[in-house]
Parts: structure tokens; C-alpha cells; sequence
């Protein structure tokens, strides 16, 4: 409870040139996914932006997060409100290609979900003019998820069942993704972050664990702490 009030105490100070922006992904009226036990995608982005947020502050990093109140509707607004930060990370969490997904009733709603993919994935754009500096941060990333014991889904870059995402390195699970507009718009070096397979329902209980929550934006810090020296 003292990191949290810490980290929002700190997250209301201006942005400076060293601060990492947080940016939850989606907003209420547009929440994203819906995972395979019927949460929105929104929720598990808030929760996993909001422990990376509180992680970085308490290792004395300033931080700012985008997005939270989920009232953010713009996009192209999300990097711009973080224009003077060192590095924006836009948290999601994925799902997967439409004819990949089967139904299945849970507590008497039929849902969507998919079993066959799991995993994280990182996403850089040449269209953002510190892509190189973001690949860099995206690698160390997902070498420190590795590190600690989860593993990149790698589907994206198959061109049938996961949209043709080119490989940016393949080891840490980062891919290629232009026309990103999170991406695209931003001036700071900038990644978006996939975290699991939501609907993939061992998965969405993993992601739904506060202790592997935690584990998760321990590792996404460590991977920021090594890339923003």
C-alpha cells in the first residue's frame, strides 16, 4: 500500500526527460478483447501498467501513466501526453486470429477462446524515429521474461495464424509492427507489450494472478533498467 500511494503521489509530477511513460492500452468504451471467462482486456492492462508503474518508482525511476481513468480515446494523444518521457511502453494483452477461436459456455454465457497459443510478445515500428533505441528496450525485455521463467508466443510472425509480424528478434520474442498509431505517433522511443493470450483460458488465470502480475512488470523493469541505464 505505501509503493502504490508512492507511485501515485509521483505519477502526478511533471514529466521530465528521464521519465518512462506507462500507457494502459484501450479505454472503457473500447476495452479491447474480452477474454475467454468474459473480463475486458482494458481491466488486465490497467492492473499489469499499474504494478510496472509502482515497480519502476520504487526503484527511484519517475514515471508517467497514460490512460488509467480510461477516458483516453485518442490514440495518437496517448505518446503526445508523454512527449518529453525517455520511453513509452503501451501495455495489452493478445488474442488471437477469429477463425482460430472456439466457443465454450461459461457460467451460462457463451464465450469465445482459444487454448492452442500462449505467451508474451513485443512489438516495435520503423515508423517511430527511435525505433532502434525501442528494439533495443523490447529485447531486453523479453530476454528478462525469459529470464524469469515465461516464454514469447512467437505467432505473430506466421503469415497465415498470426498477421505476418516480421521478426525483429526472434529469441525475445520481439516483432516488427508498422502503422502501429501508439507507435507511430510517438517521438520518444516506444514498444507496446503484449503480456499473455487471454483467451486462452489457462493463460487468463495467469494473468489474473497478482502474483505472477507482479512477476511479469518485475521483469519488464529489470528489461528498462538495463536498456535506460
Amino acid at each position: 500500500m505505501v509503493v502504490r500511494a508512492l507511485a501515485l503521489l509521483l505519477s502526478a509530477l511533471p514529466c521530465t526527460a528521464a521519465t518512462i511513460a506507462i500507457d494502459v492500452g484501450h479505454y472503457l468504451e473500447a476495452p479491447g478483447v474480452t477474454s475467454a471467462h468474459g473480463r475486458v482486456e482494458f481491466e488486465f492492462n490497467r492492473d499489469l501498467a499499474r504494478e510496472i508503474d509502482a515497480q519502476l518508482q520504487a526503484r527511484g525511476r519517475a514515471t508517467q501513466l497514460i490512460g488509467a481513468g480510461g477516458d483516453l480515446n485518442s490514440l495518437a494523444a496517448r505518446p503526445r501526453l508523454a512527449d518529453k518521457a525517455a520511453l513509452f511502453v503501451s501495455v495489452h494483452h493478445d488474442s488471437m486470429q477469429e477463425f482460430l477461436l472456439s466457443t465454450w459456455t461459461y457460467e451460462g454465457v457463451e464465450r469465445k477462446y482459444g487454448d492452442r497459443f500462449e505467451g508474451f510478445s513485443l512489438f516495435v515500428s520503423h515508423e517511430n524515429p527511435g525505433w532502434r533505441k525501442a528494439l533495443r528496450c523490447a529485447s531486453a525485455i523479453g530476454a528478462a521474461l525469459i529470464r524469469t521463467g515465461f516464454k514469447p508466443s512467437l505467432y505473430h510472425a506466421d503469415k497465415k495464424v498470426g498477421e505476418n509480424r516480421p521478426f525483429a528478434d526472434r529469441t525475445n520474442g520481439v516483432h516488427y509492427f508498422d502503422r502501429l498509431a501508439v507507435l507511430r505517433n510517438a517521438r520518444m522511443p516506444a514498444l507496446l507489450f503484449e503480456a499473455g493470450v487471454i483467451v486462452n483460458r489457462e493463460e487468463e488465470k495467469r494473468m489474473a494472478d497478482p502474483e505472477v502480475r507482479a512477476r511479469i512488470a518485475a521483469a519488464v523493469v529489470n528489461g528498462i533498467e538495463e536498456c535506460m541505464p
